[in-house]
Parts: C-alpha cells; structure tokens; sequence
C-alpha cells in the first residue's frame, strides 16, 4: 500500500497503527509524529494540496476528511484514486472511522485494540463536569466558536459539560449572541483552545469584558479535537482540567 493522509489527527492514528512504510505522504500540518513531519513528503496543506507532488507519490489510499478538506479537492482526488473520506462529528462516527481505517489498511486487529481501549478510558471516567456550561473559542478577529454536531461538542458533552453555543457547526460569536448582549451571557466556563488560533493568557482580558462571570481557561485544541489515537490521553486530560477547577 501507498498511503496520503491529508489529516493530522488521523496520520498520527495510521503512525500508532505502524504503518511506517505504507504513509508515503502527509500535509503540512501532520506534525505528529515528529519523524514523520521531517521525513514523509509533504503534498502541501490540508485546505490546498500540492497536487504535482501528491500525483508523483502513486498513492494506492487517499485519507481525507469532509471538514479538513475542500470539496473540490475531495472531488478531484476520487476521479482519480481511492479516497476514504471521513466524517466526524460524534464520538460514535469517530469510532466507526477508526475501525473502517484499521481495515482498509490490513490493522483491523490493532484498531480494535485501540478503539477498545479509549473506549474503556472514556467510560471509566464518565461524567465529571456535572452539567457545567461552556463556550468553547476555536479563532479571533473575529471569534468563532463550537456548536453542537461537531467532535468536540460531543466529545465534551460526553463528560457532563453542557454546549451554551446552540448554533451547530462553527458560528461566529456574534451570530449567537448579538451585541449589546454578549455581558447578560453567563456560560460557566470559556474554553480558549490552543488551535487553529494559538489563544495564550493575553487574550483573557478582552474575552473576560464580554463575560465577565465565566471562568476562562486555555485547553489543548489537539487533545479536545485530534480524533484517533489522541484519544487515548482525554481521560487523564480531562480530569486534570476539573481536578484543577
């Protein structure tokens, strides 16, 4: 087999899989494992692929995702190749993926394996959060945040939080909350995520004007949004978080 993964989360899955010699390809931001990120080619990013480069490497298995990809690259590789096109938006349709992946690359042994040990971790912690309202930020100028039918709604959702966002997908902030009303909003926790947009501390003032009785904390973007063997570390991740709360 010769592999293209044009997803992060999933060509560190396909690493934990040990699949070294069939991942012929990755994109730019398939920066785990590290070894791979320096020595795989590269076939550009995730939103532009670099299609000269991606054609050269003979792929016999395209790896994509509906969110991370665009449609006309989606379209574009299926005229030409197998392409296993994935889309996750529940913990369910994550582990269905895992599975269908661990298959179609010959390691349906080792995906289970996988998918029934982060199911273990996820159901010996269960909810923790007791019912606690969040916002999650995924970017700035302007904010973008989390709505329901995404994984990381559902991924925290699984862990007693409650989505204050109603809005599905990735609406802007001001498309669920207008202004002036943004300071009559009391979600109880604002998550600042690490990625797409790298928030740090410095970003805590402004955000705090808009909410000023919400907590506001900085979570890891790859633990809560990487599915695959990522997945592994929530449990522990996340009763860090509200051990610490």
């Amino acid at each position: 087999m010769r592999i293209i993964s044009l997803v992060p989360s999933l060509t560190e899955y396909l690493w934990a899989l040990g699949l070294e010699q069939e991942v012929v390809g990755i994109t730019k931001f398939c920066i785990h494992p590290e070894q791979w990120w320096k020595t795989k080619t590269r076939v550009g990013g995730t939103k532009k692929l670099n299609f000269k480069v991606l054609e050269a490497l003979e792929p016999t298995l395209v790896i994509a995702n509906k969110e991370e990809n665009t449609k006309e690259d989606i379209a574009r590789l299926q005229q030409n190749y197998p392409v296993l096109l994935t889309d996750i938006n529940t913990l369910d349709d994550a582990f269905y993926y895992l599975l269908e992946i661990g298959q179609k690359v010959n390691r349906m042994a080792q995906a289970q394996t996988l998918v029934a040990q982060i199911k273990r971790g996820f159901q010996e912690l269960g909810p923790v959060a007791n019912g606690a309202s969040f916002l999650y930020f995924i970017w700035k100028d302007p904010y973008f945040v989390v709505g329901p039918n995404t994984y990381i709604s559902a991924l925290l959702t699984h862990f007693g939080l409650q989505n204050y966002c109603s809005i599905e997908r990735y609406p802007a902030l001001d498309e669920l909350l207008p202004e002036p009303t943004h300071s009559n909003a009391t979600p109880n926790l604002i998550f600042l995520s690490s990625e797409p947009y790298p928030f740090e501390e410095k970003h805590f003032e402004s955000i705090q004007q808009m909410f000023p009785h919400s907590k506001i904390l900085l979570v890891d973007g790859e633990i809560c949004s990487w599915y695959g063997s990522r997945m592994l570390e929530v449990p522990a991740y996340i009763q860090k978080v509200f051990g610490e709360l």
